[in-house]
């Protein structure tokens, strides 16, 4: 990623419309997002909106893509906050080498990125003392798809494999997966539909039916052991 790169899939397009899914990937991260957060790879905006509240200091914003970082910096300005939040059109490199933050998010952004293990480190760099560095993917190889190849993904993750990228110093928090009932649609797809990207009725009928039923009991029954989504929280040391 730099900041001539190009985002090519719809993919952030269809993530507007997944509201449930953003409160419940949400709600598991909220205690880890205070302080000085960086947002790397924040798109079009919708995890900034979702996650800002009061408990952080600033928040800032890396887009390597510029035409998305100019749509960002719309909807922050039409998404007001009490949190100072900044824009950069740049990704990790981008930054100061004394720039500090204590929470640090990939959310959906590393399976884009080739060289992760490299990425994760140079953003290890710039936590502080007990700064977390929190990443969601999407999970298990076994579903990727033409719609993987289509956005632009160089894989998918299991907890083992997202856990191994990580940088050697920092301490797990927790690691586990979310939504195990669209685990089986995207199995779906990758089996029989083979699509490209989702329509519209099919992101809404996910985030509405699906995504419900996943984070009201499926998740909590199988015991965050299988889902679509794997996330990772790992902290430096004081």
């Amino acid at each position: 990623m730099n900041s001539e790169f190009s985002y090519s899939g719809t993919e952030l397009d269809q993530a507007a419309l997944a509201i449930n899914w953003k409160a419940y990937f949400a709600s598991r991260l909220t205690p880890y997002v205070i302080g000085r957060v960086l947002e790397v790879g924040a798109g079009l905006g919708g995890t900034t909106i979702r996650l800002r509240n009061s408990r952080q200091a600033s928040w800032l914003c890396l887009e390597p893509d510029p035409k998305l970082a100019s749509r960002l910096e719309s909807t922050l300005r039409e998404n007001s906050s009490f949190v100072p939040t900044s824009v950069v059109n740049g990704d990790i490199t981008s930054l100061h080498a004394d720039q500090q933050f204590d929470c640090i998010l990939y959310i959906d952004v590393l399976e884009h990125i080739e060289a992760d293990a490299e990425e994760l480190a140079r953003a290890a760099a710039h936590l502080a003392p007990e700064g977390v560095l929190v990443v969601l993917c999407p999970a298990f190889p076994i579903l990727f798809s033409q719609m993987d190849y289509a956005l632009g993904h160089f894989r998918r993750y299991t907890k083992s494999t997202l856990s191994a990228v990580f940088p050697p110093g920092l301490q797990r928090r927790e690691v586990f997966y979310l939504d195990s009932l669209g685990m089986i649609a995207s199995l779906a797809n990758r089996l029989f539909l083979r699509q490209s990207a989702p329509n519209e009725k099919q992101v809404k009928f996910w985030d509405g039916w699906i995504i419900p039923l996943s984070r009201g009991f499926l998740d909590r029954l199988l015991a965050y052991s299988i889902g679509r989504s794997v996330i990772a929280v790992y902290s430096k040391p004081r």
